[in-house]
């Protein structure tokens, strides 16, 4: 007799990891036991890297080290410059540009064949290294503007930035980032992670399942759910619209982007330290409108349906103020991501079982075949 089907595998247990931990109770995020809080407040998106692949936090001669490597891994090879190049005249959409390079990365790496651990650290510290590299080239090309080369010393986010506005960034700006990248980088197996574990357990490479990961990102469940808030907010326009707004959108029973998850049962840890993020922001520039409007959005949403803001409701006008395009949005995501995806892969290696769940079976009983004759 088969077994009942968890629609979603909502609570479905399906392995065991040691790289991030959900208190969905509790409302608490852990990288590798540190609590991501703490991270974003004392640490370094580099740092968090580091701990994610590693186990550990860095000492500061590690830490020297993997930032030097990182900005030495940033210029992205000829191959996949060019191809980004023809995928921003053309133009692809940004997630679709993402994916391609990541395959044309793949084709230009001699170890991407392997997976043995210390191949797969290297191909590792290239995607993170370059994903920025290849995001702030896509801009400025559909743009028609020349890339900006990766600053030579740069951090991530203080990187990212330099090449996307082809000026450096205020400190507080990079630190802004820092932080969003830090609380992107991992959440125990969300749809692209178990999407990239699943595509690793048959030993695919980890170019293959970062592939993958980057299509489960792309919806707009996941990943893309932060571009379709800015899209909300700014059909919204002002804090005042915001309460009706909302109203007719739940009296259409429509969903409201940004609101409620499947595992927080109390308020999502990253949109905390997010909303002040955006407020902070929203202060330092004296432009305080996205943050009234998101702040007014969240107050109409507790108050009707009693749902706090998940990761992607503040996440959308911190990255507007800093400047990114809205349909880049998930891709910053996929910046921080990309840490997280390639950790979990190194751990399926590491312990590799395929994984090949069962279906409930729901479709017409046994039956004779009718010829076409009778038919």
């Amino acid at each position: 007799m088969a077994m009942p089907a968890v629609e979603g595998l909502e609570n479905v247990v399906v392995s065991t990891t040691s790289i991030s931990e959900v208190r969905g109770q509790t409302g608490e995020l852990l990288y590798r036991g540190y609590d991501v809080r703490e991270l974003a407040r004392e640490s370094t998106f580099e740092e968090v890297v580091w701990l994610l692949w590693h186990g550990e936090l860095p000492s500061q001669n590690e830490l020297t080290s993997f930032k030097k490597e990182l900005a030495r891994n940033r210029t992205l090879p000829s191959g996949t410059g060019d191809l980004i190049d023809r995928l921003a005249a053309i133009p692809a959409s940004p997630m679709v540009t993402l994916r391609m390079a990541t395959s044309m990365l793949e084709i230009e790496d001699p170890c991407s064949r392997s997976i043995e651990r210390a191949d797969e650290l290297k191909s590792s510290l290239q995607l993170v290294a370059r994903f920025p590299t290849i995001v702030a080239r896509y801009q400025r090309r559909r743009q028609g503007m020349q890339p900006v080369e990766p600053p030579p010393d740069a951090d991530t986010a203080t990187a990212f930035l330099t090449m996307l506005n082809g000026r450096a960034p205020t400190n507080a700006d990079s630190h802004a980032l820092d932080v969003l990248l830090i609380l992107h980088a991992d959440h125990e197996f969300n749809a692209s992670t178990f999407t990239a574990r699943v595509i690793a357990a048959t030993l695919a490479n980890v170019y293959a399942a970062v592939d993958g990961a980057i299509a489960a990102l792309s919806g707009p469940l996941h990943g893309g759910a932060n571009e379709r808030v800015m899209n909300m907010l700014e059909q919204i326009g002002s804090p005042d619209r915001a309460a009706p707004y909302i109203q007719r959108l739940l009296a259409s029973r429509q969903r409201v982007m940004g609101f409620g998850h499947r595992v927080y049962k109390t308020e999502d840890p990253r949109a905390v330290i997010l909303r002040q993020l955006c407020q902070d922001l929203a202060q330092r520039t004296g432009d305080t409108k996205w943050y009234d409007i998101a702040a007014k959005v969240a107050e109409k949403m507790w108050n009707d349906k009693h749902l706090y803001p998940n990761v992607d409701f503040f996440s959308a006008p911190v990255q507007h103020m800093l400047g990114i395009p809205t349909d880049l949005f998930t891709l910053v995501f996929a910046i921080s991501r990309v840490a997280g995806w390639t950790a979990h892969v190194m751990e399926q290696h590491a312990n590799n079982r395929l994984i090949r769940p069962r279906a409930a079976y729901v479709g017409p009983a046994p039956r004779p075949y009718v010829s076409l004759s009778a038919r």
